[in-house]
């Protein structure tokens, strides 16, 4: 079950352990940003959100250049890097906010399972 949420679900172990594990990222996440100073003063959601879409348009430029190593982690290609950059601006976000993205993660999977094929009709 998700919990605090107000129409329970239930959760498969994998999807209880999916929570636990973002949960638990997210706060070390948001640590390390307040160590950092992104939180010495209160943070606007709009300029939050922004910022993750820079994020996005990193990882598009990213594709653009042939999708390289990644210039600070070149274990991974650039895509892998920018992608991993919008997790953890949303994780810093959420865990700030007291949202519950990992449940809502979950339950937006389990809702698209019951969706028609493309569903809404939209060509991309």
């Amino acid at each position: 079950m998700i919990e605090g949420h107000k129409d329970p679900m239930i959760c498969t172990p994998a999807q209880t352990s999916f929570i636990a594990a973002f949960r638990q990222q997210q706060s070390d996440v948001h640590a390390t940003a307040v160590s950092k100073g992104w939180w010495d003063q209160a943070r606007n959601d709009g300029e939050a959100i922004a910022l993750m879409h820079s994020e996005l348009s990193e990882a598009l430029e990213g594709l653009r250049q042939g999708n390289p190593p990644d210039d600070k982690v070149p274990e991974f290609r650039a895509v892998e890097a920018e992608l991993a950059d919008v997790v953890i601006r949303i994780m810093d976000m959420a865990h700030a906010r007291g949202w519950r993205v990992a449940e809502a993660v979950v339950a937006k999977a389990e809702m698209n399972k019951g969706r028609t094929a493309k569903h809404g009709g939209k060509k991309f």
